[in-house]
């Protein structure tokens, strides 16, 4: 199983240029929770973590108005996009995804709290009884078998 450096590694990796709001302390904190996780297993919890916006999007009934990237014109900002929102906040609306035109919906970018999320709903694929196997085996027959 990977150690704690290279489960970091596997998670910027992952990650690739997708956009995100993980700072390289969530990474780390994420690296150190995931001791035990083979590398599938941290594969699994950041496609699952890369969904979540598409959920909270799907899932939302209200959307407020923010600032962003034009659609159409490239390197101008608009100021009519809208984005998922909890209903109390300031501005919100009242609509489904479906009432948002494409053109103008500006979807949440992957934070930690999704990956906190997928974290808790996935669990290591790799259990104790495997680990003592393989270390039997190195004991048995040493490292190349």
């Amino acid at each position: 199983l990977p150690e704690e450096a290279a489960r970091a590694q596997m998670f910027r990796l992952h990650l690739g240029n997708t956009p995100h709001s993980l700072t390289d302390a969530n990474i780390q904190e994420l690296a150190r929770k995931t001791d035990g996780y083979s590398g599938a297993d941290i594969s699994i919890i950041v496609r699952d973590a890369l969904m979540q916006p598409v959920r909270k999007v799907q899932s939302a009934t209200h959307f407020k108005k923010v600032r962003g990237p034009s659609r159409t014109t490239p390197g101008a900002f608009v100021d009519d996009l809208l984005t998922p929102c909890s209903p109390g906040d300031p501005g919100a609306t009242e609509m489904t995804w479906m009432e948002v035109p494409s053109d103008k919906l500006m979807e949440p970018i992957v934070c930690m709290s999704d990956m906190l999320r997928s974290l808790a709903t996935t669990r290591p694929t790799v259990n104790a009884e495997d680990l003592l196997k393989v270390k039997k085996f190195t004991e048995d027959f040493g490292q190349e078998g």
